[in-house]
């Protein structure tokens, strides 16, 4: 989830008071970390950085491409926080026009990660995603009764994010994943491992066929880790077994790193030697906005701190979807792009029922519309 301002902001001082917990953590070797095996998985995810790994990981995927001599779909969900509403939105609309894609590939990062699964499964389970994001579930999030300073190194509990996942992250859910896994189909969600810094991309079908108990509590692990803001939510310790025993990494927040997943970092400037990505399409929806916005900046340390981290978000957003759409461009692949309107009112951080059920309102109502989808802005001269 990426942070927004608003009266939320305060959460900042707040930060600034009290976080004072602590997480106890024990040394472990990094060669170790790069062929542990969480959950005893092994090849269940590669760092993005990682240009080997990336290449081995696309293996299956260009495979699928050649295969099917056809169309190729992809779908990445960013981060946004509430405003993920705005997506699911979207989603639901775009079934009910009846021109949604079947997605070969979908990625999530924060708050697109928990929605995700279900863009992966199809329309069949738009109900699902729309109750997980308007029925009042995620109230609790950022509460009084959630705010947890001195008790860990966040203002708030996780108790209510891993709630809301494991209410709808069953054994279920993972059975119809890894069908479709099985199918040479691909679902892939970011986080942050903060020990080395870089992004963890997890390959969720493979960890679905796995199909036992470990597998459905690491399956929402991650997706809880990639939706927890540093700071304001507990990172996730995810246990892995290396050549040296057992140990403990800490995730966190994929939005940290990049807003959202399509193309590994390593492989950005990279071109396909064999064309065969010009059949694909890139549909890249971004839960929140992306123009910059005029505002008369308070002066107080709220004021500056939430401005500033806006500001950022917005120009990691523009900068990674210039860079993808350049390797689309020259790879041959079609981009849309959905956002949030610049003029809509969107506060990520509140999670508030009506207010989601406005954004999903939002989102269903464009894509209905046929107003959500629209082609990159071609550079000017």
């Amino acid at each position: 989830m990426t942070l927004f301002p608003g009266r939320i902001a305060a959460l900042f001082a707040l930060f600034l008071l009290g976080a004072c917990g602590t997480l106890s953590r024990e040394a472990f070797d990094p060669a170790a970390a790069r062929i542990a095996a969480p959950a005893e998985l092994t090849e269940v995810r590669f760092a993005a950085g990682d240009t080997d790994a990336a290449m081995t990981s696309a293996g299956p995927i260009r495979a699928r491409i050649a295969a099917d001599k056809g169309d190729f779909t992809v779908l990445a969900l960013s981060g946004g926080g509430a405003n993920g509403a705005y997506g699911a939105g979207v989603l639901a609309g775009w079934t009910r026009t009846g021109k949604r894609p079947h997605f070969d590939v979908v990625t999530g990062v924060s708050t697109g990660a928990l929605a995700a699964p279900f863009a992966f499964l199809g329309p069949d389970w738009d109900a699902r995603m729309e109750a997980a994001y308007t029925d009042g579930g995620a109230d609790q999030l950022i509460s009084f009764k959630a705010l947890a300073p001195l008790r860990g190194p966040s203002l708030f509990s996780a108790a209510p994010i891993r709630r809301l996942v494991e209410a709808y992250v069953d054994g279920a859910m993972l059975q119809a994943i890894a069908a479709e896994h099985a199918r040479g189909r691909r679902l892939l969600v970011a986080t942050t491992n903060l020990d080395s810094q870089e992004t963890s991309i997890w390959d969720m079908g493979a960890i679905a066929t796995r199909g036992d108990a470990d597998a459905v509590r690491l399956f929402q692990d991650i997706l809880v880790a990639s939706s927890s803001i540093p700071g304001v939510f507990p990172p996730v310790i995810i246990g892995a077994d290396g050549p040296g025993g057992r140990f403990s990494e800490m995730h966190a927040d994929g939005g940290v790193m990049t807003p959202f997943f399509t193309v590994p970092e390593s492989m950005l400037l990279w071109t396909d030697p064999g064309g065969g990505l010009h059949l694909g399409s890139l549909y890249i929806l971004i839960n929140g906005q992306v123009g910059s916005s005029f505002g008369v900046t308070r002066g107080s340390l709220v004021g500056i701190l939430a401005r500033s981290w806006d500001a950022m978000s917005k120009a990691s957003t523009r900068t990674t979807l210039a860079a993808t759409v350049g390797f689309a461009d020259r790879n041959g692949l079609a981009v849309q792009i959905s956002e949030i309107p610049d003029e809509a009112q969107a506060e990520g951080l509140n999670f508030k029922a009506d207010n989601m059920r406005r954004l999903f309102r939002m989102g269903y109502d464009r894509a209905l519309a046929g107003e959500a989808w629209h082609a990159p802005a071609k550079p000017g001269p």
